[in-house]
């Protein structure tokens, strides 16, 4: 007789305004393996821990980004970052983006992208937002899937967008009003 084990995930999204010495750990050691594995928001090569660290420290520290992360089963299993203008940019206050993006390669397939994207837009919401913008380079398929499948349009396009292993790599910018 065969029985399987159903495995129980816990999914959870929340903004994190204070890191505990177990979240950087999270947070770095994610970052780690997304960038091995070809997405990790910019960086091509693992930066030191200490960078990481020095990296994540600051998101916490910037008054205009809301550090938006997912758990799986407690454990930061992927994150992003809502940014908005400073208060003297009037004429995109109520105008925020999507930046950097991802959810560790052990962690995907659960739907954590796609509630940490609804919870992005509620939060967004909540704060007077409009309109959600980002830009995704063309070789992130599933990132161009997700997001168009959460009604993200198509507005253009920058054939000069990033430069990876001595060539040019498109970008794709997506809006969503909300």
């Amino acid at each position: 007789m065969s029985t399987q084990l159903k495995e129980k995930i816990n999914i959870s999204v929340e903004t994190i305004a204070k890191l505990s010495e177990v979240d950087l750990a999270d947070l770095c050691n994610i970052t780690e393996q997304a960038i091995n594995a070809g997405g990790g928001f910019g960086w091509l090569r693992v930066p030191t821990r200490e960078i990481l660290n020095d990296y994540w420290k600051k998101i916490i520290d910037d008054n205009f980004s809301n550090l938006i992360v997912g758990r799986l089963n407690g454990v930061i299993a992927g994150t992003l970052q809502l940014s908005y203008e400073a208060p003297n940019i009037e004429s995109r206050k109520n105008i925020a983006q999507i930046k950097r993006q991802f959810v560790a390669p052990w962690a995907r397939g659960y739907g954590l992208a796609k509630s940490m994207i609804d919870f992005s837009e509620t939060k967004a919401k909540e704060n007077n937002i409009k309109s959600i913008q980002l830009a995704v380079r063309e070789t992130q398929d599933a990132a161009i899937q997700l997001f168009s499948g959460k009604d993200y349009k198509v507005w253009g396009e920058n054939p000069y967008y990033a430069f990876i292993n001595g060539s040019f790599v498109k970008g794709i910018y997506f809006f969503k009003n909300l």
